[in-house]
């Protein structure tokens, strides 16, 4: 777990023809951009899963912008490099500290459910859809806030108008990036579901098929779409005429007669998108070894869930622990936290949320104290009640952990003022809802299938269940940690579904705990507990001989092929920054720099 990785680790590129979307195109001269997982220099930093949208953030850190215009133009371009991922079909949660004023706000930009929702949505005689027939529907596809949330940061914080952030981006989708092993194989684990609707078959499935690692794929519809958005604003979208493509898409969902798939028609209407705000709201924050970890309140159960977990943890030092303890410890405060999340977070226009007790020391001493050396609690684990806090009670009556999808996508930006962004943003499961909005380039989210179908215990209040206009409860992680003097120490996130939470949990404690390097942290093969009767992991553990010792406290295990892919930033002294991302995971991610260090 504390092997170093070496500095100049790159994914090698590779070179092959070029394809256009649907057909072949002459050879490309310019090579693939290479990932580098570490970065160090000056003038401000960004860490994604892609090369060419790190690259896109840079190239706007180099012309003036800041760390919030950076973030935008990386997000974009992640829509066009990591579409299955993220895009404008989707929402997310966007983390922003100013260095000036030395304080950290957030946007809710999470994708909400039509007006017309209730709790039995996802009901069909009586019974609850199979998920796999939620998934690609028009019925699984929230109101998009991504858009929102661009607009909402730049005109709260940023320098730069949508339409200067957006043309990395366009011009990434008008020429083309180089397909890897990543974009491939999700390709084809989703070309069953894409031959479902015309478009998206047109799009992703060129010549018939997935493209070619070291094909260029081009999205001209796209291209076409950023362009118009850049130069209409986003109410081309919340009240103009891509909007009314959105709702057509979803009420109608455009699929092929001879696939003989039900793709359920949606609900949304014009007067959701019209009624769509991304919401600006305060942090969580939770004290830490001394610092301040803040992070995204609900409708995300990140930041109360981490935070919860930080406080179980508080009273053991981790530093000291030994490998086999440390795991303990961490696999149990997950428990623990993901016992409490299931029965209290859910949307608070909605649901009441007892964020600021689950964040507090003293419910957090109550529940740790259920942790014991030599053994391992049950799961699942009922929860505690954090407005009356009553040590280690076992009362309650528990719920499982819902499924969330896996496959959102995590970028960090720092700039050379000292401003900070850590953004996740998503479209749900690898493909979203599999449907594509024809003519537009990029595929709609199936956020809504986030909710409970039905109660995830009848006998007790579900704070998840769908409702009219409501934000499914997310897992999403963005997190900044500040020092005592209110200064950037590090910054992170991850996408990975509700793994989300203990990815970024256990990697901010590799880092402060165990003092790993933050690129080292990053790389660390992960443990995944989320109130379940076993623990995932992944086979750097699951492989080791850590697991036998582990097991032999009474942990139960399962692997888990990859855990989440985190990014993050690092504040080093002299206006230095480090930006690091993964080694191997997806592909290895994509750190780069302004000015790099000598």
């Amino acid at each position: 777990m504390r092997r170093p990785v070496a500095r100049n680790l790159a994914v090698l590129a590779v070179s092959a023809a070029v394809v256009s979307v649907g057909a072949a195109a002459p050879p490309s001269s310019a090579p693939p951009r290479q990932k580098v997982p570490l970065a160090v220099g000056y003038g401000g930093a960004v860490a994604s899963v892609d090369a060419d949208a790190s690259a896109a953030g840079i190239e706007v850190l180099k012309k003036g912008g800041n760390a919030v215009d950076a973030a935008v133009a990386t997000a974009a371009a992640l829509g066009v490099t990591e579409p299955y991922s993220a895009g404008i079909g989707g929402g997310g949660y966007f983390v922003y500290y100013d260095a000036k004023s030395r304080t950290v706000h957030t946007i809710d930009g999470r994708e909400t459910a039509p007006l017309t929702a209730d709790s039995h949505l996802f009901e069909e005689n009586g019974k609850p859809l199979a998920f796999a027939d939620a998934v690609s529907s028009g019925l699984s596809v929230g109101t998009p806030g991504t858009p929102a949330t661009w607009q909402k940061a730049l005109g709260e914080w940023g320098t730069k108008r949508l339409g200067t952030v957006l043309r990395p981006a366009e011009r990434i989708a008008r020429q083309g990036f180089t397909v890897d092993d990543t974009f491939r194989s999700q390709t084809a684990s989703n070309e069953t579901r894409f031959r479902y609707f015309p478009d998206t078959a047109k799009l992703f499935l060129p010549n018939g098929g997935p493209p070619a690692v070291g094909s260029t794929f081009k999205n001209p519809d796209l291209a076409r779409t950023y362009e118009e958005l850049g130069r209409k604003g986003i109410g081309t979208i919340y009240h103009g005429d891509l909007g009314k493509d959105i709702v057509a898409t979803v009420d109608k969902p455009p699929v092929d007669p001879a696939s003989g798939w039900n793709a359920r028609p949606g609900k949304l209407s014009a007067q959701d998108l019209a009624a769509y705000r991304a919401k600006p709201q305060a942090p969580t924050r939770t004290s830490y070894r001394g610092l301040d970890v803040y992070s995204i309140a609900p409708s995300s159960s990140g930041g109360t869930t981490v935070g919860e977990a930080l406080n179980i943890l508080e009273r053991t030092d981790l530093s000291k622990a030994s490998e086999v303890q440390y795991l303990h410890h961490f696999i149990e405060a997950s428990r623990i936290a993901f016992a409490d999340r299931g029965r209290w977070v859910g949307d608070p226009a909605f649901e009441d949320v007892p964020t600021k007790q689950l964040l507090a020391q003293r419910y957090a001493d109550s529940r740790a104290c259920l942790i014991k050396d030599n053994a391992v609690l049950t799961s699942p684990l009922a929860p505690g009640d954090p407005r009356h806090p009553a040590a280690c009670a076992t009362g309650g009556t528990a719920a499982p952990t819902t499924y969330e999808g896996e496959n959102t996508t995590h970028l960090t930006v720092a700039d050379k003022w000292g401003d900070v962004v850590s953004y996740t943003l998503t479209i749900e499961q690898t493909g979203g809802s599999g449907i594509t909005v024809p003519g537009r380039g990029f595929l709609l989210n199936n956020e809504l299938t986030d909710f409970s179908f039905t109660p995830a215990n009848p006998a007790v209040h579900d704070p998840n269940l769908p409702g009219p206009g409501k934000r499914p409860r997310s897992s999403i992680s963005p997190t900044i940690v500040l020092d005592n003097q209110g200064r950037p120490v590090v910054a992170l996130g991850s996408p990975g579904g509700a793994t989300i939470i203990t990815t970024v949990l256990q990697t901010l404690t590799e880092f402060l705990d165990r003092h790993l390097p933050l690129v080292d942290a990053i790389a660390a093969p992960r443990a995944s507990q989320r109130n379940a009767a076993r623990t995932e992991l992944e086979p750097g553990l699951y492989n080791g001989d850590l697991r036998s010792r582990l097991e032999a406290i009474g942990h139960s295990f399962t692997p888990n092929p990859e855990i989440g892919a985190a990014t993050g930033v690092q504040r080093l002294p002299g206006g230095k920054w480090l930006a690091a991302a993964e080694t191997v995971r997806r592909g290895g991610g994509s750190a780069m720099v302004v000015d790099p260090a000598p």
